[in-house]
């Protein structure tokens, strides 16, 4: 008896070993014609093998590149479509660029920094008064997150700062609320010890 692992390793496990074996044989074959046949045959029950795939777009596209695969890029015959070469199978794919917003106060993120600058040019009224306490409270929220103790007037300075100097607040004015800070792992496995005794 012979075991899958002493075979020789499959190139595209999905497909299975008998396709690999008629891929295999259809390499072996030596009229170009009946070769062909058999290609498109091996094609036909590939495509039946993954039948909720087959309103993909280049679906027989990306068959052919598989049996081109799987043959190891040895099966002369003339294909249908322009199949994957073996460079572009083995290259690296290249590099994304990632944007890097630049942002003054990471902590506070790109989005509010866009929303200060939309406050920054509305016009004087209660609207823009209303938005610029919205914003000192997620301010406040977003600093929280990464700082363990805020102080309201530094929030106060990073909006005056990040507007310049166009959206002043003060404690007299407005008194942002406070944060509800998430207990920590030690506090939580505190908090489960003493409600089990």
């Amino acid at each position: 008896m012979q075991y899958n692992t002493q075979k020789t390793k499959l190139t595209m496990p999905e497909y299975g070993r008998n396709i690999q074996n008629m891929v295999n044989h259809c390499i072996g074959i030596e009229d170009p014609q009946e070769r062909k046949i058999c290609a498109y045959s091996v094609i036909d029950v590939m495509g039946n093998m993954f039948p909720h795939l087959r309103d993909v777009n280049n679906f027989k596209h990306i068959l052919w590149d598989h049996l081109a695969i799987m043959s190891d890029f040895q099966l002369d015959i003339e294909y249908p479509y322009e199949v994957i070469k073996r460079e572009e199978l083995y290259s690296a794919p290249g590099k994304i660029e990632y944007s890097r917003p630049t942002m003054k106060y990471r902590h506070y993120g790109k989005i509010m920094e866009r929303i200060i600058d939309i406050a920054a040019k509305m016009e004087e009224g209660d609207k823009k008064m209303q938005l610029m306490k919205m914003i000192a409270s997620q301010m406040k929220k977003s600093y929280v997150q990464w700082n363990k103790d805020v102080d309201d007037q530094k929030i106060y300075e990073d909006l005056s700062d990040l507007s310049g100097g166009k959206l002043k607040l003060t404690k007299e004015v407005y008194v942002i609320p406070e944060v509800k800070v998430a207990p920590s792992r030690d506090k939580l496995k505190n908090i489960r010890h003493q409600r089990r005794r």
